[in-house]
């Protein structure tokens, strides 16, 4: 099983940016919790949006909330995070990580048996 993160890049402050995780060898209906976490130089790693298999709301950090969006499609094996108003803090290497066994979503990156090799968000002031 492969999770491969895409979409980062440079923006500016208040600006927008969509960063994808496709899936291979499994699909996503398999796994039962997808998520975001990120992490900037120096500092843990550190949870960011996730959404269980059931379909029901995503889960958001304090820090994100209002201006994230995370959506998976299980048909093409696919799950987004659309970031709007993105501010200076936001910048840090976004991954996505998934769990194909736990019933609810966790905060804690330790938890995830799944990652992607992350990509790189960047937001100027």
């Amino acid at each position: 099983v492969q999770l491969q993160a895409s979409g980062g890049g440079l923006v500016q402050a208040g600006g927008s940016l969509s960063v994808s995780c496709a899936a291979s060898g499994r699909t996503f209906g398999r796994f039962t919790i997808l998520a975001w976490f990120r992490q900037d130089s120096g500092k843990d790693r550190e949870f960011v949006a996730a959404v269980s298999a059931s379909g029901g709301r995503a889960v958001y950090a304090d820090t994100v909330k209002g201006r994230f969006t995370m959506s998976r499609d299980n048909a093409k094996n696919i799950v987004r995070l659309q970031m709007n108003n993105l501010k200076p803090e936001d910048t840090a290497v976004y991954y996505c990580a998934a769990d194909s066994a736990a019933s609810r979503a966790s905060m804690n990156w330790k938890t995830y048996n799944y990652w992607g090799q992350g990509t790189l968000v960047t937001v100027s002031s």
